[in-house]
């Protein structure tokens, strides 16, 4: 081989995550060598709905995905607030940017659809994780538990919202803001009586039941509350313990998804909490999703965020060479992706103030007037501002080329 041929760069990609999985995806199709860790035993199926809106349908129609993932439809078809019968008593805005939206798949599927399309080459380890990192001559070095001692032009932090390696390398950056909202989301078995619809239960104390429908035969439920307790620091028993506690006597469904959650091995517990940092990269190390930014489902969005991210990384850094200049190209890329991802994810961060009281109401009346005002903004005349709270991750600037 002669000296003037390159050695592909190699990226290294803790978590196989949806921006992981986006992150592996791009930087191969540019070339580059991947290696996904991720400390789970296997792939993770499961999870709850997520959408596809904004900026991040484009992202999937280059990846080839839009009928794949569009395929994969939850099912759903409109979203409807409930009394303690079940009975409608407002109807949120369907279409496209809807509160259901045209691309609803639940997380697992969705992050199935880009691992099973990835390039070749991808190689991914799984039962693994990070447990130190070095730099030095323009790399990152890393060893992980089990014993493996891997070298790296780049290390992508994928890990989500409580990421471990984003803590040990950036330490004071990582500012955490938490939102005072425990939410709990499990499957649970299909009834009769469920449709095709989100429907949405309130009731005093801020109590919250959502009953959703998807592609499996089962239903995906979620109870969330306000409250300062972490939910997400207890083991599943006591959390579900201090649920049952709180839920009792809320009324509709609670006491079934109670029991669902008890008989489900797919329950995850969260203490709602922002992540913002003032940069997103360090050396030879960047952030993507979750990791970077949790927007939280009170912001919407983060799926779309987190697919995004992947392409525009890879984009920034497809020129990026291996020679003597390589360490100021890839800084000048991850900057570069920084500015691009940032305005996207600004938007969604900066929620109104008041938005926790207004959408836990915790008293009868509070409750009464929420249903005024959904019912005032679903109306003819204002639908078109209810609208604007569900587009995210918009953006008129064209995202920026593969080299």
């Amino acid at each position: 081989m002669s000296d003037d041929v390159m050695t592909p760069p190699h990226a290294l990609v803790s978590g196989a995550s949806i921006a992981g999985l986006s992150a592996a995806y791009w930087l191969r199709r540019t070339g580059w060598e991947v290696t996904v860790i991720e400390r789970a035993p296997a792939f993770r199926d499961g999870g709850q709905n997520v959408d596809v809106r904004g900026v991040a349908r484009e992202v999937l129609k280059r990846m080839g995905l839009f009928d794949a993932v569009k395929a994969l439809n939850t099912t759903e078809t409109g979203a409807v607030f409930v009394d303690g019968r079940g009975r409608v008593t407002a109807e949120l805005p369907a279409g496209p940017e809807g509160a259901t939206a045209e691309l609803e798949i639940l997380r697992g599927d969705f992050a199935r659809a880009i691992l099973d399309h990835l390039p070749t080459g991808v190689e991914i380890v799984y039962g693994d994780t990070i447990t130190g990192t070095t730099e030095d001559d323009g790399s990152v070095t890393v060893t992980t538990a089990s014993g493996r001692v891997l070298r790296a032009d780049l290390l992508v932090v994928a890990e989500g919202v409580r990421s471990a390696t984003r803590d040990r390398i950036f330490g004071e950056l990582v500012d955490r803001r938490p939102l005072g909202v425990n939410m709990v989301f499990g499957t649970i078995p299909r009834t009769a009586g469920d449709d095709d619809r989100w429907r949405w239960y309130s009731t005093v104390g801020g109590r919250q039941v959502h009953l959703r429908p998807d592609n499996h035969g089962t239903t995906r439920a979620i109870l969330s509350y306000p409250r300062d307790e972490d939910l997400a620091s207890l083991d599943r028993d006591q959390a579900l313990a201090r649920v049952r506690a709180r839920y009792a006597g809320a009324g509709w469904e609670a006491a079934r998804v109670l029991d669902g959650f008890d008989a489900s091995e797919d329950v995850y517990v969260d203490h709602l909490t922002q992540i913002r940092m003032p940069t997103w990269h360090r050396g030879r190390v960047c952030l993507v999703g979750d990791a970077a930014w949790c927007v939280t489902p009170m912001g919407g969005g983060g799926a779309s965020l987190a697919l995004t991210s992947g392409y525009v990384l890879a984009a920034y850094l497809s020129s990026t060479t291996t020679g003597p200049e390589a360490g100021t190209d890839t800084e000048a890329a991850l900057a570069a992706y920084e500015r691009w991802m940032r305005p996207l994810v600004d938007s969604v961060q900066k929620l109104p103030p008041g938005v926790v009281r207004a959408a836990y109401p915790r008293t009868r009346l509070g409750l009464a007037l929420r249903i005024t005002v959904v019912k005032a903004l679903t109306s003819r005349l204002l639908a078109p501002l209810a609208e604007r709270f569900t587009h995210v991750a918009g953006t008129d600037r064209p995202l920026p080329p593969i080299a």
